[in-house]
């Protein structure tokens, strides 16, 4: 209803630039955690993510990928009683953002391969410094927010847990995963719900986020969709020295 409010005296003042809540918890069956949103920096992306907490999308859905010492992905999966997991239906496709740095414990958004402007729902957190590679793939990866004071124990405890096709399970053994019993919700990690806890208008203001600095000095969301000569060759070549990693893809 708050969120509501506010998105209706948006609409009526004509200000639709503008973001008023950015501190939001993740309430999760592994524990809570806040995470704060770069409201100024990174507008779009965290009015989209605004949006889909206040549609609801995100109650009750998996994290649905787990890469170990690399991404914790959730957002657009939901689990309804068997296997495969339930792919939710999306908003369209927002702007790429590229301005922060994939470093350990920020959220970035996920999108499909070799389109930069693709992200819709799903999200992912860095487990680790993941600069080299995500700031400079697919055009950037957006970085909007990080989380705050301890919750990186959570999420770090949420990448830690055993996995059944990439998929973080509880008390679901290897052996169960091999001949595809049926588990139970409770055996998936559930978003309970992300709600927003501060609706200050500017709670970004004491954060010093790193800058991307692979993707170049200007911030155009456009960066790598149209293909210049330079960022071409410096795509090739970041793409050879991170063959080996896993890429961060919306399913």
């Amino acid at each position: 209803m708050l969120k509501q409010i506010f998105f209706s005296t948006v609409i009526l003042l004509g200000l639709t630039s503008s973001v008023n809540a950015t501190i939001v918890e993740f309430q999760t069956s592994q524990g809570n955690f806040q995470v704060n949103l770069y409201d100024q920096s990174t507008p779009k992306t965290v009015d989209n993510f605004l949006q889909y907490i206040d549609e609801e999308h995100y109650t009750n859905s998996v994290v649905h990928r787990v890469s170990p010492n690399f991404v914790v992905q959730g957002g657009g999966f939901s689990f309804e009683g068997q296997w495969p997991l339930e792919r939710t239906s999306a908003n369209p496709a927002i702007i790429n953002e590229p301005v922060y740095s994939n470093v350990k414990g920020t959220i970035a958004m996920a999108k499909s391969p070799s389109n930069p402007n693709s992200a819709t729902d799903q999200w992912f957190f860095n487990l680790e410094n993941n600069a080299s590679n995500l700031d400079l793939q697919n055009g950037g990866f957006t970085v909007f927010g990080q989380v705050i004071g301890d919750g990186m124990t959570v999420v770090e405890k949420i990448g830690g847990l055993a996995l059944c096709q990439d998929v973080p399970m509880v008390d679901y053994s290897s052996q169960n995963c091999t001949d595809s019993t049926t588990p139970g919700i409770e055996n998936f990690v559930v978003i309970n719900q992300i709600i927003i806890i501060d609706s200050s208008e500017v709670t970004d203001a004491d954060l010093s986020p790193a800058k991307n600095t692979l993707i170049g000095d200007s911030n155009n969301p456009d960066t790598g969709s149209s293909g210049g000569g330079v960022f071409i060759w410096l795509s090739i070549f970041g793409l050879i020295l991170i063959a080996a990693r896993k890429l961060v893809v919306q399913k």
